[in-house]
């Protein structure tokens, strides 16, 4: 299952919606970096709040869609991150410290806004 990919503006929001397995990891990675290299979107905000729980490699694609994304010049704020998710991705050694986070989507664009557009 795919997972949808809206634009609004310079934007792209996705929220994730479903459980995560390895094959659904790697097509959202390869549908928002083409995504992001079609719209020439300057900023990516990915909701986590229906993620319960992520296994290592699930965090692992996370954390390389984080940094793929602003290779290709989009910056990230993840939003609604949930505390099991958190504490897999920190015991896993993902840090995403240079990372915006956020306690919802509206907060992330808010963020996001701030960010790109000073």
């Amino acid at each position: 299952m795919r997972i949808p990919i809206l634009k609004l503006h310079n934007y792209l929001l996705i929220s994730i919606q479903i459980d995560l397995d390895d094959q659904s990891a790697i097509q959202f990675q390869e549908d928002l970096l083409n995504k992001i290299h079609k719209s020439g979107a300057t900023g990516v905000v990915i909701d986590l709040t229906s993620v319960d729980i992520i296994d290592s490699f699930i965090a692992k694609v996370l954390g390389d869609v984080v940094t793929m994304s602003d290779l290709m010049g989009a910056k990230v704020v993840l939003t609604g991150i949930q505390p099991a998710v958190a504490m897999t991705l920190i015991e896993l050694g993902i840090h995403m410290q240079d990372v915006q986070t956020a306690l919802d989507l509206e907060q992330g664009l808010i963020k996001l806004r701030q960010e790109l557009e000073g």
